[in-house]
């Protein structure tokens, strides 16, 4: 029986991506998670601690887009 190393299986990444990737002119964030493009190019090469500190901040980032554009 051949087992695999757990070194070899692949770590799940927490992401806020919700499928919804249209980027607001004003703000620079996505309407769907709230994360800059650049951000989201380098969400996989990001530390844990510095996903955790972006993951922090999106509740804010909501209040810098329009309401409007948000289907509130």
């Amino acid at each position: 029986m051949s087992t695999t190393p757990t070194s070899a299986i692949p770590r799940s990444i927490a992401t806020p991506c919700v499928q919804v990737c249209i980027v607001d002119g004003e703000s620079s964030l996505c309407l769907g998670c709230y994360r800059t493009l650049s951000e989201i190019a380098d969400w996989s090469s990001l530390t844990d601690a510095q996903r955790a500190g972006v993951m922090a901040d999106l509740p804010a980032r909501q209040a810098l887009i329009d309401p409007v554009k948000l289907g509130l």
